[in-house]
């Protein structure tokens, strides 16, 4: 008897994805650290929000943090290292409050030629007054890529999860871990992560305000 090979297929407009049909197949690389990614991301907002009333009166005794500039320097694709170098990101993280969650903008550069500009949101969860871990989710726009390794979409998503300290004067020094990932939009998703050191300057009274 011949084998049955089983696929599933989905058409998708042209304009909306350019790749004209989306076949689904397993991506163990890229998809097993989105998970792990995911499952961190989300055992945290459960135990933010299993901590609201402690974390709210630390809020309520000193006022909201302002908005930063935040300054990463990271090691790029660190975990499987086909394309791996240092990494730059700027980021404007701003005070506005949309319910828990509050706006950032993102550029990104690798020594190895991986490029992304983009914007999403972040969650300050706060326990004490001095540390706080910051979730975020942002699609990027993506350029770059080569041989060793291509994220394969010009639209890459950056989950991340921040552990960081706070000074006095409202600065943070925090390490994050990211990843990135097309969702499946690309033929292929090999998705990549990033291991950044930020160094986070309120702009109200600081030496970047004046």
């Amino acid at each position: 008897m011949p084998s049955i090979k089983s696929e599933f297929q989905v058409s998708r407009p042209s304009w909306l994805l350019g790749r004209g049909s989306l076949k689904m197949r397993a991506r163990p690389s890229g998809g097993m650290c989105v998970t792990r990614l995911a499952l961190i991301l989300a055992s945290v907002v459960a135990l933010a929000f299993a901590t609201v009333p402690n974390n709210a009166r630390a809020a309520d005794s000193m006022p909201d943090d302002p908005d930063f500039i935040s300054f990463g320097a990271g090691y790029f694709d660190f975990n499987r290292q086909k394309d791996d170098g240092a990494s730059v990101r700027l980021e404007y993280r701003s005070d506005y409050k949309l319910w828990v969650f509050k706006p950032f903008a993102a550029i990104d550069y690798a020594t190895t030629g991986h490029g992304f500009v983009g914007a999403g949101v972040l969650m300050d969860i706060y326990f004490g007054n001095r540390f706080v871990v910051t979730p975020s989710f942002a699609p990027h726009f993506y350029w770059g890529g080569d041989r060793k390794l291509d994220l394969d979409y010009p639209l890459e998503f950056r989950s991340q999860i921040e552990a960081a300290y706070r000074f006095d004067d409202r600065s943070r020094l925090g390490l994050a871990l990211s990843h990135y990932s097309n969702a499946g939009l690309g033929d292929t998703n090999p998705g990549t992560e990033v291991l950044t050191l930020y160094y986070s300057v309120p702009l109200q009274g600081s030496w970047l305000w004046k």
